[in-house]
């Protein structure tokens, strides 16, 4: 389960952010995964519950963004949504998908921080 130490390190530079802002607390995470990132939401979500149990963020929310795939379609000259990972054409002419502009993230997107 690679979600626990994703949740891990999320926790380590969310801690050291807090600290070097010198904020009170962290309410929440938001977070920004993509399909392409090889992360689960589900998993994630349950590994973060956990690991935050032995941090000093015990009461922070993990909010996760989750980001479509978006590909540039080099024969219709624009970006698509590609509707599934597992189905990588343009959705309208059915060219292959080569060129991923999102879906691939996994980063952090910012701190709700307590006053």
């Amino acid at each position: 389960m690679h979600e626990l130490s994703i949740a891990l390190s999320i926790l380590e530079l969310v801690e050291d952010e807090a600290d070097r802002l010198g904020v009170g607390g962290v309410a929440a995470v938001r977070v920004r995964i993509g399909p392409l990132s090889g992360v689960v939401k589900e998993p994630l979500l349950s590994a973060f519950e956990l690991a935050r149990e032995s941090s000093s963020l015990v009461d922070c929310e993990l909010k996760i963004e989750e980001i479509p795939i978006v590909a540039h379609c080099p024969t219709c000259n624009v970006n698509r949504t590609i509707p599934s990972p597992q189905w990588m054409l343009c959705p309208d002419c059915g060219t292959p998908a080569t060129d991923v502009i999102h879906g691939h993230e996994l980063e952090i997107a910012g701190l709700e921080v307590e006053a």
